[in-house]
């Protein structure tokens, strides 16, 4: 093939602590409603039979420390925390021996959502992606290796907002385990390294405005940070 006409975005790289190298970001998928209690905060009942998803683009993806202006078309932007999970392996129709073993590392991340643009496409029956899939609507923090951080059992959850504690929760409150998901989710897709899930957030999410902070953590990951600024 000859020369492009244009350059795409570069691929953004979530740096792995301790490491020299990054991991760079494919796909995001992310898990819907995988806390009850978040379910029941939106008005919804969890679907116990399997695991719902939507995407979104890693393009549009940012590190944490970004300062980024309140986004367009929205008047009830929403924090939702939540632990990433970065595949390390191919994998396809995996058990949950190989689905664990899939795993490259752990890390804590924002999906950002324009609620409002949510709930009215959702009541229409149609997609998401005008409230989901925003420019910086995915934040990232440092991966930590799987190795080094363990099994996410009984690990904390938390947001805060200009310091004010919002989301608090634990990661055994997942209606769907990480080797759960990874499991079914490899049932519809050949998941390989450079895939990220977002395995859904905890009861607490609300709104922001511009020159609000949000920082949000794990259990033993490095945290979250982002802060709004007006709106171009």
């Amino acid at each position: 093939m000859g020369e492009l006409l244009f350059k795409l975005p570069e691929t953004l790289v979530v740096p792995v602590a301790g490491e020299p190298a990054g991991y760079p970001v494919g796909r995001i998928f992310c898990v819907g409603r995988n806390y009850a209690a978040h379910a029941a905060e939106m008005g919804n009942e969890v679907d116990r039979e399997s695991p719902f998803y939507f995407t979104k683009a890693a393009a549009n993806a940012v590190l944490t420390g970004a300062v980024v202006p309140y986004p367009p078309g929205t008047e009830n932007f929403h924090y939702e925390m939540e632990l990433a999970v970065a595949i390390g392996a191919p994998v396809f129709r995996a058990g949950a021996e190989v689905a664990q073993a899939a795993v490259f590392g752990y890390g804590c991340a924002l999906d950002m959502t324009r609620r409002d643009l949510q709930i009215r496409e959702r009541q229409k029956q149609r997609p998401w992606d005008l409230g989901k899939d925003l420019e910086n609507g995915t934040v990232f923090a440092p991966l930590t290796r799987a190795s080094d951080w363990g099994n996410p059992s009984g690990r904390r959850i938390w947001l805060e907002v200009n310091g004010e504690v919002r989301q608090d929760a634990a990661l055994e409150d997942m209606i769907w385990s990480v080797e759960e998901i990874i499991c079914h989710l490899s049932g519809f897709y050949h998941l390989r390294p450079g895939d990220v899930i977002l395995t859904g957030t905890p009861a607490g999410v609300g709104s922001v405005q511009a020159g609000d902070r949000m920082r949000g953590g794990v259990d033993g990951l490095p945290a979250v940070d982002l802060r709004l600024v007006a709106a171009e």
